[in-house]
């Protein structure tokens, strides 16, 4: 056990899923968290709890679900959802530790003055540059108090303009076609890209890839670049790193959906305290549990009653902790103010329930998924699958989805209505219920009044 309170730096990726060597994609390179996962931990069961930027910052920087804390969907422009002015946020709670705070790259939470970090850029200072961003953030690591380090880049969300070379080709990635000043673009082919299942295996979706795992090795430099400057400064040995990504990648079926893609995404946890290196731990946790387990390492976790998620900082030793939980919740509501779809999740290991609760609507489609160039082939050439489920399906949903994911891990055959798991229905409604009452959901009345 160190004697001095540990530096926490928390990084958050815009929109990365299971997207590395350590989670086993074997079309990128990720050289730099694989190798905070060689000295970590990596969880195999971590969930966003909704899959959209700022609802889930809110979560993360809560641990208070977004229906709790009033961040029903985006923060910014028209949508101009925001927290509850009386909601405590992680930065309150250092401060008060005695920890400095600081928020570089990307902010996405409102308001911000219940968000009090210490230092701070302005939001789209470095662009998509992570390298850059992570050696502005030198002068901050160098202090002598601990310090808790936001570090937030703006890869790989989906934006931008469109390549002269390829015009039918979208460039949403931002894929500079020159490198950045002291960085070098890992760029990719098609041929090399993995296309994961829940994806259409066409040639939009593997151009698209390739910008996509560009960018995430851009990320991944970023992340490189900010262990060394911790190295340079004498702050490694004494710095938890904790990786994660606020949801899934901007694709149908990943991005503003609760199936697998869009939640199952990156926790990867390096520790001073911890003597597992290169393992796996296989607990359910979610990222209403960040907040609790950042104050447990600063020693600041004095209210677990406050949060909705617990501390997780005493299971990262284990492979597959006993006494822990047997599921999860998430809850997504909405997205861009245009994109309504409230689902209420459990996620069990084996069984996943969603409850549709906009059923009858037409799953929406958030803009920056629409305009990408896998959609529009899809909707160009007529296909009738999306990936492995039917293009139907995935538009039209049921009121209730049950998946056995031992049997069903790309959530195709909805179990739902079969007789033989009406009892199991009827238990995961209750367990829903439960679960609204206990965290105020103000969607609950839609069970006695629709």
């Amino acid at each position: 056990m160190q004697d001095k309170k540990p530096n926490i730096v928390l990084m958050v990726a815009d929109d990365h899923g299971l997207d590395t060597g350590c989670y086993g994609n074997p079309g990128i390179k990720t050289p730099n968290l694989d190798a905070i996962a060689q000295e970590g931990v990596v969880f195999d069961n971590a969930f966003c709890t909704t899959a959209s930027c700022a609802a889930s910052r809110s979560v993360i920087l809560t641990g208070i679900y977004n229906h709790t804390n009033g961040t029903y969907g985006h923060t910014h422009g028209c949508h101009h959802f925001a927290c509850f002015d009386n909601v405590t946020t992680l930065p309150a709670l250092l401060n008060e530790a005695g920890y400095r705070t600081a928020r570089v790259g990307k902010k996405h939470y409102a308001p911000e003055r219940i968000f009090p970090f210490q230092h701070g850029h302005p939001q789209g200072k470095f662009g998509r540059n992570d390298v850059l961003m992570s050696e502005n953030c030198r002068e901050f690591i160098t202090g002598d108090a601990p310090f808790f380090l936001y570090w937030c880049s703006m890869n790989p969300h989906r934006g931008g303009g469109i390549i002269e070379e390829h015009p039918c080709r979208p460039d949403r990635f931002g894929n500079p076609k020159q490198n950045f000043p002291n960085d070098e673009e890992m760029v990719y082919s098609d041929d090399e890209v993995y296309v994961p299942p829940y994806l259409p295996n066409t040639p939009e979706t593997r151009a698209e890839l390739v910008q996509y795992c560009q960018s995430v090795s851009r990320l991944d430099r970023g992340v490189g670049r900010l262990m060394d400057i911790l190295k340079e400064e004498g702050k490694y040995e004494n710095t938890v790193m904790i990786y994660i990504s606020d949801n899934g990648p901007a694709f149908h079926g990943a991005k503003t959906t609760l199936y697998e893609p869009g939640m199952n995404l990156p926790c990867i946890v390096k520790s001073p305290l911890h003597q597992s290196k290169g393992t796996r731990c296989d607990g359910l946790v979610t990222w209403a549990d960040l907040t609790p387990t950042v104050l447990d390492f600063a020693g600041a976790y004095k209210n677990p009653e406050d949060f909705h998620g617990r501390s997780f900082k005493d299971i990262v030793d284990q492979e597959s902790p006993e006494d822990w939980r047997d599921e999860v919740y998430a809850a997504h509501t909405f997205h861009e103010i245009t994109n309504y779809y409230p689902m209420r999740v459990v996620r069990q290991k084996r069984y996943k329930f969603i409850w549709n609760i906009a059923h009858p609507l037409t799953y929406s489609s958030a803009s920056d998924l629409w305009i990408s160039a896998t959609w529009q082939g899809v909707l160009k050439d007529r296909l009738e699958k999306y990936g492995e489920r039917s293009l139907q399906s995935y538009l039209h949903r049921s009121k209730f989805e049950l998946y056995d994911l031992e049997k069903d891990p790309f959530e195709v055959n909805n179990l739902a209505d079969k007789t033989e798991y009406a009892e199991l229905v009827e238990e995961f409604c209750l367990k829903i219920k439960n679960f609204q009452k206990k965290t105020n959901d103000p969607w609950i009345h839609k069970w006695e009044y629709e």
